[in-house]
């Protein structure tokens, strides 16, 4: 049902935007019934003229709360096509954990601008997760552990208790007088206690935390497996620094899960679905290269067996360059596609701009290819009319497979059925059939 809600804004907007009607109310709308990471979802399915349009008419509060929620890509398209004022809005009183999800992404004004504007403490929190590599927990951990003295009553803690608490809170961690953890005791045990009790002789001084140094990866699925909702961070000498929660640790396996899947691609791990026609062909010509090494590796073995082949040898050795060219740039095409219809974010009113985009993305990488492709097919074969028919098969294929790469998904989509599970093998179909015609018809055509 969500994934319905917000296709069904993505048209309204589509549509308000082609038609130059008023959009004040519609996203005052939005804003009242999306969720700030869904609203971000929303940013991604818009060009970013149009994306500028609407982020333009969202609250000033909304706006902060779904700009921490944007991908890095979208986060950054927006800060260079925004006033150096607006950017500093966007970055004012933010805490530490927060910045920490896309320091590495900011220029060096603006995390000075966002550190300053912290409070002491939270300064201090930022500068203590910088001391951690960002694979490490103590990177990423969060501030907000709940603790108290061991020396004082039951009274005391119940009394400290009492105040706000941090999401996801079961338990309260006890520290010594040098804050090195001692023990934790659940809140609701704590409640049922006598007041004049001791703290340190009723806690549980067996303790599972993890270390700040320990790999973020495996402390996130120790997190998860722990049963609680929440592990306490300390750092060499023990002291409590922080705490790994169970959203927090989620949300990280969930953002390697998507990493891998456009990486798998070779994609950029967090590509915008509407990233510069230059970006994107920047991102993925460098997959297509390593896949070039590959396909011409195929080929060589290929070419062991010259001498039982006949005339159309050099054909046959290039046949897999063209296969598997195809293959590839179809390929990231798809993934980008397949996760932009998980998120609900391709509909009916943009997929016109989607498919312009893929086929200028695919015209320049195709060129570029087919170039590469056929200046090595020159100084392998010495033949112009070999090189030149295997250009006109090279670019014909790329573009082809980027417009498939659209279709496709969107095609099995509308069928229901599921375009991550049978999209590749249709496409893979689809570029080889073409790329092989392509190819030796043209060879027919100037070769023979």
């Amino acid at each position: 049902m969500t994934l319905d809600i917000l296709s069904d804004y993505i048209e309204k907007l589509e549509q308000h935007l082609a038609e130059e009607l008023s959009l004040d109310l519609l996203i005052g709308e939005l804003a009242e019934q999306l969720q700030p990471e869904q609203i971000a979802i929303l940013l991604e399915a818009f060009p970013i003229k149009s994306r500028l349009i609407v982020w333009e008419l969202l609250p000033s509060d909304c706006q902060k709360d779904v700009f921490l929620e944007m991908k890095n890509e979208s986060r950054q398209m927006l800060l260079n096509v925004l006033s150096d004022d607006a950017c500093y809005l966007l970055l004012d009183k933010l805490d530490a954990s927060s910045l920490l999800d896309f320091t590495d992404d900011l220029s060096d004004r603006f995390v000075e601008y966002a550190v300053a504007q912290m409070t002491a403490k939270q300064r201090e929190h930022f500068k203590a997760a910088q001391d951690y590599k960002d694979d490490e927990v103590g990177h990423w951990q969060t501030f907000n552990a709940k603790q108290i003295p061991q020396q004082i009553k039951v009274s005391a803690a119940k009394k400290l208790c009492s105040k706000s608490l941090p999401q996801l809170t079961e338990t309260v961690y006890v520290t010594d007088s040098q804050s090195k953890l001692v023990g934790e005791i659940a809140i609701n045990r704590l409640l049922s206690l006598d007041d004049d009790a001791l703290l340190v002789d009723v806690i549980n001084h067996d303790i599972q935390f993890l270390q700040a140094s320990s790999d973020m990866d495996e402390a996130a699925e120790i997190v998860i497996m722990s049963g609680k909702s929440a592990l306490p961070i300390v750092d060499d000498n023990g002291r409590l620094m922080g705490r790994l929660d169970l959203f927090s640790a989620f949300k990280h396996q969930e953002e390697e899960r998507d990493n891998q899947l456009m990486q798998s691609a070779g994609l950029v791990e967090e590509e915008d679905l509407f990233a510069s026609v230059w970006l994107s062909s920047k991102n993925r010509a460098i997959w297509l290269g390593i896949n070039l090494i590959t396909a011409f590796l195929a080929s060589w073995f290929i070419g062991l067996f010259e001498a039982t082949l006949q005339q159309v040898v050099a054909l046959a050795v290039l046949m897999p360059v063209v296969a598997s060219m195809g293959g590839i740039s179809g390929s990231q095409t798809l993934t980008l596609i397949i996760r932009g219809l998980a998120l609900g974010q391709i509909t009916d009113a943009n997929k016109k701009a989607i498919i312009n985009k893929e086929l200028k993305v695919g015209a320049i990488n195709g060129i570029l290819w087919a170039l590469v492709i056929g200046i090595i097919t020159y100084f392998w074969f010495e033949s112009p009319m070999l090189s030149f028919t295997i250009c006109i098969a090279i670019l014909g294929n790329i573009i082809v497979a980027s417009l498939s790469g659209v279709w496709v998904p969107w095609v099995l989509n509308k069928l229901n059925i599921d375009p991550a599970l049978s999209g590749s093998v249709i496409l893979t179909t689809v570029t080889d059939i073409f790329g092989f015609i392509a190819f030796l018809g043209c060879g027919t055509l100037f070769l023979l």
